[in-house]
């Protein structure tokens, strides 16, 4: 049984190639309005093709192949692929500066090709690609809100590879029935099923029959994760746990990741020291108060772990559930915060072995308390070290900060335990470069 649609990635990617080369060649026309010379096409196609290696994985930063992306577009496609191609173009200005070993200084070529990659590849993304699949019509099975939200996400999306045509209750008086009905009627191919609803897995006892008609099957729990990158909570008990969580399965993982840690963290603590003296004037010259704060976090397995900071704020504040209106970020601290650069020291407790690169973000231990009272598995985001960066840092866009919010903490759960489930080095990477990313359009984490 299929668990999830199959990205088109590869599709994408090989339009986006053939677009880049063709914005090449179009490029080189408009330079001097004649077909180029089949020599002179070639000498500009050898460097280029290093850079296509580099604009492509920008492209993959900036999410223009990832399946929830492409499905689930927060804004427009052409925004994204502008601010993409800015950012290539910058990366070849710099390729040609610094490495002169092809004889070409393409200075004027560069914004012409700025234009014309964009163009090319718009149209092959909006006009072309889509030509290539249709949404298919699908009926979904199931009561669940995951079935609820996934109707509406795939109906509402550009690119959806299916669209919801009918959602059958389980509770209706003859779900076999409505189910073949409707299958018939649409001409379905693709059915979404909420197989932990035991109604559900009970009304496909011939479900051969509906495999020898065509008919593909799809988990709607696993699909709801791959499209909204998060666990349904209510799903989530003891046998969820049991089924999910296993620090067995990710031994190898584990330590590949601690290596990882080091082996960036650690040049990166050392350069990182070149501005610490600029960063301690800063701050002295506005207040006189401390440089540098300690605070205490709940680490792997619920220990307390102390993690350095420059100060940002007026005072250390310990207690998450303490009155704060007179604790204010200063001037210098909102710079810091902005650029991240108030995290720099805890660059030494990744080294240390206190946090890793990529985790769930650490939580002040009075607000673990408050949420382990009020979210049921709320520890289990402790069973893994916490992180500088994270999932639920890129995507969850209502996550707390400054005081106790019990709702907004629990959604922010639902990321961490995708986070958990998923975690890879593949993942990790993911993770670093977006934030990379972020960080580079201010955006935040």
């Amino acid at each position: 049984m299929a668990t999830t649609f199959r990205p088109r990635t590869l599709v994408l990617f090989l339009g986006d190639l053939l677009s880049l080369i063709l914005a090449l060649w179009v490029s080189l026309f408009l330079r001097a309005f004649e077909a180029p010379l089949w020599e002179v096409f070639l000498s500009h196609l050898a460097p280029f093709s290093l850079l296509f290696v580099v604009w492509v994985g920008v492209f993959f930063i900036a999410g223009l192949y990832e399946n929830r992306s492409v499905i689930l577009a927060r804004r427009a496609l052409s925004t994204t692929l502008l601010v993409a191609q800015t950012f290539n173009i910058a990366i070849a200005a710099l390729f040609f500066f610094f490495i002169p070993l092809f004889g070409i200084a393409p200075k004027t070529i560069l914004f012409i090709y700025l234009a014309v990659s964009f163009v090319l590849i718009l149209l092959w993304r909006v006009l072309l690609a889509p030509r290539l699949w249709s949404p298919e019509p699908a009926v979904a099975v199931g009561a669940g809100v995951e079935v609820s939200e996934l109707a509406r996400a795939l109906n509402a999306a550009h690119r959806a590879p299916a669209r919801i045509v009918a959602v059958i209750d389980p509770n209706v008086d003859d779900l076999a029935g409505e189910l073949r009905a409707s299958v018939a009627r649409y001409r379905v191919r693709m059915v979404i099923a909420d197989w932990d609803d035991p109604r559900v897995s009970a009304v496909f006892g011939d479900i051969g029959s509906y495999i020898a008609e065509g008919v593909r099957f799809f988990d709607a729990t696993t699909l709801y994760e791959a499209m909204f990158g998060r666990i349904a909570l209510r799903r989530v008990d003891n046998r969820w746990v049991a089924r999910h969580v296993s620090r067995y399965a990710h031994t190898l993982y584990d330590v590949l990741k601690r290596v990882m840690d080091i082996v960036v963290a650690l040049p990166a603590g050392i350069l990182s020291l070149i501005a610490y003296p600029f960063i301690a004037i800063a701050i002295k010259l506005e207040d006189g108060g401390p440089v540098f704060i300690a605070q205490e976090r709940v680490g792997q397995d619920s220990k307390i772990i102390r993690l350095p900071k420059f100060r940002s704020m007026s005072r250390n504040e310990q207690n998450l559930l303490a009155e704060q209106s007179d604790n204010k970020v200063t001037a210098v601290g909102r710079i810091l915060r902005l650029t991240r650069l108030d995290e720099l020291p805890q660059l030494w407790s990744v080294v240390r072995g206190d946090l890793s690169l990529i985790g769930p973000r650490p939580e002040l231990p009075s607000g673990v308390a408050l949420y382990t009272q009020k979210i049921p598995y709320y520890n289990t985001r402790h069973l893994i070290k916490p992180g500088l960066s994270g999932w639920a840092q890129l995507y969850h866009d209502n996550h707390p900060h400054h005081g106790a919010e019990v709702e907004a903490t629990r959604e922010k759960l639902s990321y961490d335990l995708f986070y958990l489930t998923h975690r890879s080095l593949v993942l990790d990477a993911t993770i670093a470069l977006k934030t990379i990313k972020k960080l580079l359009t201010r955006s935040g984490v």
